[in-house]
């Protein structure tokens, strides 16, 4: 027996050796610079100089697991009114991205119902949007491009493609959600375009595909929402992203979309039913933030009081968010305890809570994430917990943009695995559902 107890003990301290060695040597892959570092483990700000806030943090612990942090944002004065208490119970929301909205001019595509699952892989369930609703979410987005499914100088849309966004808009309902229904990537000249060359046609094209859909769906309830277009911009221009005011073209686009935006709210109105009083989200220039502040952008006249609400797009910071990995100037890193991680969310965010909140316009951030850059987890965790709290404090509420795409060079936003119904982003939907109340 003795021989075989020597060789059991060496065996023994070999294991200890290996184990505390692993435990002191780390991937040269994972080790941070000397910026992250110090983002890391930089102490908690009591306060934000240029906004007031007070911050609370509890710092994450060194080799620690993905962990939410602990985040305190102050509240800000939010006005109590109808609107306002509206959107509060809208809570949090999800996109059902890549999914009505994708759109091709390819002829391989015979049927125009395989065009749901064209980009996303997946055609759309009951299931699905009862696991969405099951995680927290109690808003869901349905973005929907018409223009593959009309036909004719009215643009008459498919019965076909109707019935079936009606039929995923009436799942999410039956969770008693509420669902923002829209026109999405319908941006083309033969369609839709912010210029005044393009007005005519423009009027032409929203003014019927908005009759038709508050025609189906005039007898619904109030938790469903019309948003009037995605993300309206100059495609094809240097202006697409970027308004330079001080050029034309960029003041007569703004211009259209204020335009667009009335012929929405009037089509909708005049249809009857509960459309009288239903409420409306109407986007900026390109939905961005920056251009809903603009003095040019001004809300549509209503012949209701307060149910319109401002729509606005915010994959901020740009350069975390949303950029590509790959491009000059991309970052993966995102710390709440580093002031100039909070930054331009603290800016954005105060904006609009001071142009509209506070004067009891309710805001909605209809699209928002970090796609995943390389498996920069905890920083995604920290900036979705950081985000959700600071738009909760100044009374808005914000959709989480979900393409359901999770590998490759692309934009992977996913956090729900449509096919298995299960949540690769968990952790992130947990960070998120912390502050959302």
């Amino acid at each position: 027996m003795k021989p075989k107890m020597s060789f059991i003990g060496l065996v023994l301290l070999s294991l200890l050796i290996l184990l505390w060695g692993c435990s002191n040597t780390q991937n040269s892959a994972n080790v941070p610079d000397e910026k992250q570092v110090e983002q890391v483990t930089q102490k908690p700000q009591a306060t934000i100089e240029d906004t007031g806030l007070e911050l609370k943090v509890k710092p994450l612990e060194k080799n620690a697991e993905i962990v939410i942090p602990d985040v305190q944002v102050e509240d800000f004065p939010v006005p109590e009114n109808e609107a306002m208490a509206f959107t509060r119970q809208m809570k949090i929301g999800w996109n059902l991205g890549n999914t009505f909205d994708a759109f091709s001019d390819s002829p391989s595509l015979k049927n125009e119902l395989d065009l749901e699952s064209y980009w996303c892989g997946v055609m759309t369930t009951r299931e699905m949007i009862a696991s969405v609703k099951n995680a927290g979410f109690n808003t869901l987005r349905i973005p929907v491009s018409w223009h593959n499914h009309v036909s004719g100088n009215q643009f008459t849309i498919s019965e076909a493609w109707m019935d079936r966004v009606q039929q995923v808009v009436d799942y999410a309902m039956a969770e008693d959600m509420y669902v923002i229904l829209n026109i999405h990537h319908d941006i083309a000249e033969a369609y839709y375009y912010p210029s005044a060359k393009h007005m005519d046609n423009s009027t032409a094209y929203v003014k019927a595909v908005w009759r038709q859909i508050a025609e189906r769906f005039k007898n619904y309830n109030e938790h469903l929402i019309f948003e009037s277009v995605n993300e309206p911009r100059l495609t094809g221009t240097p202006f697409e992203w970027w308004l330079n005011m001080s050029d034309p073209l960029c003041q007569e686009a703004v211009e259209c979309v204020n335009k667009l935006n009335q012929v929405f709210v009037d089509t909708v109105r005049a249809s009857g039913g509960n459309n009288k009083t239903r409420y409306l989200m109407v986007p900026g220039y390109c939905a961005s933030a920056d251009y809903a502040l603009l003095d040019e952008f001004r809300l549509p006249t209503d012949t209701q009081d307060n149910k319109i609400i401002v729509s606005v797009h915010a994959y901020t910071p740009y350069a975390f968010a949303l950029q590509s990995p790959g491009e000059p100037g991309s970052i993966s890193a995102w710390r709440v305890t580093n002031p100039g991680s909070r930054r331009d969310i603290d800016w954005f965010m105060t904006g609009l809570y001071e142009k509209f909140i506070q004067k009891g316009i309710p805001v909605v951030i209809g699209e928002f994430g970090a796609r995943d850059k390389g498996g920069n987890l905890q920083d995604r965790v920290e900036f979705s917990a950081y985000y959700i709290r600071s738009a909760r404090a100044r009374g808005m509420t914000c959709l989480w943009w979900d393409n359901n795409s999770f590998a490759g060079n692309g934009e992977n936003f996913g956090l729900f695995e449509r096919s298995s119904l299960s949540w690769p982003g968990q952790i992130i939907v947990d960070a998120m559902m912390k502050y959302a109340e």
